[in-house]
């Protein structure tokens, strides 16, 4: 669905973009993750033929971009960098506009589809008001509306939670999961960890430009090889397990075992209480900030 080669976007003597090969497969819900700065809203317009990149090759649904993506965006929904609206127009009448405005404007069902978008986005009950009169979440719900106009084999989505609330948040996770599995790739770029990490099934990390991580979640999340026990008991554990213990914090240790149903069942058998026993995996958050350095957008002194 979406393939680069090398691909390099440079502002004069900054590289947004470096030498970057992402791999989005059909069916995926994809992940795009990391710290600000990193490049990531840069790669996205890129995607879609907003800017024009300095070296590379990118390919969305099997065609050229940018040659080609007057022939690929009528299958493409998108929101980048927050909605763009008419604010003395009602939420209707802006996507009414943007849908005849668009290529390959169908009006004889527009109508019917502005209706069927507002109404996946928690939208269908908003009356004739402005859009200048719209919260900050009414108006990112406005802009994912105007995504699934068109009813897209492909989403590119620029942080689709930013301003809405907790169950905007789950509202929209929902949706693009629906969605997905009705057909359509969700391409989505987020600082939103735990959201990512409940909806996609495969990520891709960037830093500095640099994509640095690029698999399914599931593998980044496997077992690492080591079990979780949580124990009142927790100093008497590390006695009888002298040298498993591979890490203690209160009543939390990570200790070096194959198995944790055998492992519970010897600690049972010491009289030792467990409150809590299970594989170890890690969370997004320790892939992201191993492979990304910590990187942040902090900046202090240079020693």
């Amino acid at each position: 669905m979406i393939v680069t080669r090398e691909l390099t976007k440079r502002y004069g003597r900054v590289v947004a973009v470096n030498a970057v090969d992402l791999d989005v497969r059909e069916g995926d819900r994809y992940g795009f993750l990391g710290p600000n700065g990193s490049g990531k809203t840069t790669l996205v317009r890129l995607l879609l033929g907003l800017v024009y990149a300095t070296s590379g090759e990118i390919e969305v649904l099997g065609e050229r971009i940018p040659a080609r993506a007057a022939a690929v965006l009528p299958a493409i929904g998108s929101l980048v960098e927050g909605p763009a609206a008419y604010p003395h127009l009602s939420g209707r009448r802006n996507l009414a506009l943007l849908d005849a405005a668009g290529p390959g404007g169908r009006g004889r069902t527009r109508k019917r589809r502005i209706e069927d978008a507002l109404e996946q986005v928690g939208l269908a009950g908003v009356d004739r008001r402005p859009v200048r009169a719209y919260s900050l979440g009414m108006r990112q719900r406005l802009g994912l509306a105007a995504a699934l106009l068109r009813r897209p084999r492909l989403l590119i989505l620029d942080e689709p939670t930013n301003g809405l609330d907790p169950r905007g948040i789950r509202e929209v996770r929902d949706l693009l999961t629906t969605l997905n599995e009705a057909g359509t790739t969700v391409f989505m770029s987020s600082h939103l960890l735990s959201e990512v990490e409940q909806l996609c099934t495969r990520v891709g990390i960037v830093d500095r430009g640099r994509l640095v991580l690029q698999d399914d979640l599931a593998n980044l999340r496997a077992p690492t090889g080591h079990i979780l026990v949580r124990s009142p008991d927790a100093t008497r554990i590390s006695m009888l397990l002298d040298g498993q213990v591979v890490e203690r914090d209160g009543e939390r240790l990570v200790i070096r075992h194959p198995d944790a149903a055998e492992l519970n069942a010897m600690l049972v058998r010491e009289g030792v209480r467990v409150s809590a026993i299970g594989e170890q995996r890690r969370s997004l958050e320790e892939v992201v900030l191993d492979v990304t350095g910590h990187g942040s957008d902090r900046m202090g002194r240079t020693p």
